[in-house]
């Protein structure tokens, strides 16, 4: 059997990409140097199986995935990532699965230079854990509490993709299922848009649990309301027959795991935003409450997205 320093050493050690990194894997703490003019963004995340990911679901993808939630994270920050730490707690050890895992997590990982500085493994049901840090320059971390009426909300790529994924995977026939199904495993976190939004944005959010809640954080942490524009949405052709065979209008809105950015402007800015992909869907008002255009009818929308203990 396998030890748990062997482990770490044989699947998780890797040299570090990142100067900041003055001390990684195999030690009681990792060292990291912020550098003059920075602050710190911190934010951590957890996948247990049958509750975040089906049971026998790809080991690759499984990793690529773990990853990408936290450096979405980072991205609606405006951050740029820097390292991360892994916690992984496994029912047993599977050389196999271990290494696929550890392929898919560190493709990523190189993709935008994360060092993984550290963490620790143990014994128990598949639950995986990865905190995540990066770097913003002092005073302007995009935030969630700053949206202003008259605000135009954007939101990048397309809505309802994983969402489509998901219902794939619990049986819906889709033509043609391939994007729908990339987008649920391997989610691709916005990170060049988020540093990109740094100067322009007011509130940005990662669309993890859905639009209609993530956007309600907003709302609600702004303390404003919003009118969104149901023939605005960017929703994909797949997408589009879905809500057409199934009549489920809500699915790409209150679905989760885009992992797209939502984001508000202030109308004297969208022309800075030229060169950033994105779709205009609302606007922020003074109103109480998510609201929602649809076809010249305006109806309340519910502004919640899941949560563990309701």
């Amino acid at each position: 059997m396998i030890s748990e320093f062997c482990l770490i050493d044989r699947f998780f050690k890797r040299s570090n990409l990142n100067n900041a990194v003055t001390l990684g894997i195999g030690d009681d703490c990792a060292l990291l140097a912020t550098p003059q003019g920075y602050e710190l963004a911190i934010t951590t995340d957890t996948m247990v199986e049958n509750i975040h990911f089906f049971a026998g679901c790809e080991p690759y993808d499984l990793g690529h995935k773990l990853l990408a939630v936290n450096l979405s994270d980072l991205a609606s920050m405006g951050a740029k990532p820097l390292a991360v730490t892994l916690a992984l707690t496994l029912p047993k050890v599977d050389e196999g699965w271990l290494t696929l895992f550890a392929d898919g997590f560190f493709a990523l990982a190189e993709r935008f230079s994360v060092d993984l500085i550290g963490g620790d493994t143990t014994s128990g049901p598949l639950t995986l854990t990865v905190q995540a840090f990066g770097l913003v320059p002092n005073g302007q971390a995009l935030k969630r509490s700053v949206a202003l009426p008259g605000d135009i909300i954007c939101v990048t790529g397309l809505l309802g993709e994983a969402g489509l994924g998901l219902k794939i995977k619990q049986g819906y026939d889709c033509k043609q299922p391939e994007n729908a199904l990339k987008r649920f495993n391997r989610p691709d976190p916005q990170i060049e848009i988020g540093q990109a939004l740094i100067g322009i944005a007011n509130a940005c959010i990662d669309i993890s649990d859905g639009l209609t809640g993530d956007l309600g954080h907003i709302l609600y942490q702004s303390g404003v309301g919003a009118c969104l524009d149901w023939e605005a949405m960017p929703f994909s052709e797949e997408v589009k027959s879905y809500i057409g065979a199934t009549g489920d209008w809500m699915m790409p809105l209150t679905t989760g795991d885009d992992y797209e950015l939502c984001f508000t402007v202030s109308p004297d800015k969208t022309g800075k935003l030229e060169n950033i992909p994105h779709t205009k869907i609302g606007v922020i008002d003074n109103h109480a409450g998510l609201r929602l255009n649809k076809s010249g009818q305006i109806q309340l929308l519910q502004d919640k997205s899941f949560e563990h203990f309701s």
